[in-house]
């Protein structure tokens, strides 16, 4: 039994002894026949260039295909990077557009007084301009206001202009001497005098409590003059209390009541900080 077992150890054994040789051979083999295609391949022998160029087709191909996974991760990385890019550049376009859009309701007004050859004389625009921070919003079905941090020590006055950027807020109705209050154009009691571009027709914005105001006191019946046109709302400037010019809103039609309305172009219940302003008004307007 111990004899059949050290023969069978003998055996593997010999089998590991022959395959290290093998191996060697093998190795010696490999080189032998490189020495001999590099040889071969000086002397320009057809045959052995067409065996070069098999094997450089097979390493291209091998590694063409071992670098595909490498490259495709690559290719997906750099459009993540230029989708990110891409947003990044949407979200500043976005916010030059409406920079862009608020300088374009000025200078549109501008070029409407141009063509019609209407002059603003003995106009100008006081300097003492005043930023105020709203205190409070006083929100109710009937009073549209707010409170302002600064009052008469800032040399705020009843009558001054509120506005949002360039968007007509409102006016200043009270004054203390570090506070004051400013009535909304959507308050019930706000009405102003306007001018409906650009089909040039005056009319009155009342406030209506709401976030929207209606037209009245018009001497035209514009319903028939808007005729799906974009219809702008400017400060008209008669009245002596505003300069022409100022945006208030844009007038939609209320499918529901067959009504326009006029949409302010502030938000009035996201106001923060505002611009209490003065206008010296000669009588060319």
């Amino acid at each position: 039994m111990a004899s059949s077992r050290d023969d069978f150890v003998i055996a593997i054994r010999s089998a590991f002894l022959k395959k290290s040789y093998q191996q060697k051979f093998s190795l010696l083999t490999y080189i032998f026949l490189s020495f001999v295609i590099i040889i071969l391949g000086s002397l320009n022998f057809k045959a052995i260039q067409y065996i070069k160029i098999g094997i450089n087709e097979v390493v291209y191909r091998s590694s063409f295909i071992a670098s595909s996974p490498e490259n495709y991760f690559k290719d997906v990385r750099i459009k993540i990077e230029e989708h990110f890019n891409f947003y990044n550049q949407y979200k500043k376009n976005e916010i030059e557009l409406k920079k862009l859009k608020e300088k374009k309701l000025s200078n549109d007004f501008l070029v409407l007084e141009n063509n019609k050859l209407r002059e603003l004389i003995n106009e100008t625009v006081q300097s003492e301009d005043v930023y105020a921070k709203v205190l409070v919003d006083k929100d109710s079905p009937y009073l549209k206001s707010i409170i302002l941090n600064k009052g008469s020590k800032d040399n705020v006055k009843i009558g001054m202009a509120i506005v949002d950027g360039i968007y007509l807020v409102g006016k200043i109705i009270e004054v203390n001497y570090t506070n004051s209050r400013a009535l909304l154009l959507s308050d019930l009691n706000s009405k102003i005098p306007v001018l409906l571009e650009p089909i040039d027709i005056h009319a009155v914005v009342s406030g209506t409590g709401k976030n929207h105001g209606v037209i009245e006191y018009t001497k035209d019946e514009y319903n028939q003059k808007i005729d799906g046109k974009e219809m702008i709302v400017y400060t008209s400037g008669y009245g002596g209390l505003f300069k022409s010019g100022l945006p208030v809103g844009k007038i939609f039609t209320d499918n529901i009541n067959k009504e326009n309305k006029v949409n302010f172009f502030s938000d009035f219940r996201q106001l923060d900080y505002v611009k209490i302003v003065s206008y010296d008004i000669g009588s060319g307007n």
